[in-house]
């Protein structure tokens, strides 16, 4: 490809490099935070950041997801996730 006069390579690499990076991390909004969830599983997800899959009840972009599809569902770049976890009280 031309590269205009006075001008490199090396920018436009450098450039696309960092789209590339960017562009690697999935980012979506759990309980109204913004996480980076790298394509993770729903289970994968809620083991890592502590939640017990048997307590818990998620909505994933306004829909419920069952305990049995946990593993199956993978969260994807601007995924809205709600996770409510039941404690017992009295």
């Amino acid at each position: 490809k031309a590269v205009a006069k006075g001008h490199t390579t090396t920018g436009m690499i450098s450039f696309v490099a960092a789209f590339a990076l960017f562009r690697s991390h999935i980012m979506l909004t759990i309980n109204g935070e913004k996480v980076d969830a790298a394509g993770k599983s729903l289970a994968t997800y809620l083991q890592e950041a502590g939640f017990d899959a048997k307590r818990v009840a998620v909505e994933l972009n306004l829909e419920i997801i069952p305990l049995k599809d946990f593993e199956k569902t993978i969260l994807k770049d601007g995924d809205s996730l709600e996770i409510v976890q039941f404690v017992q009280g009295g």
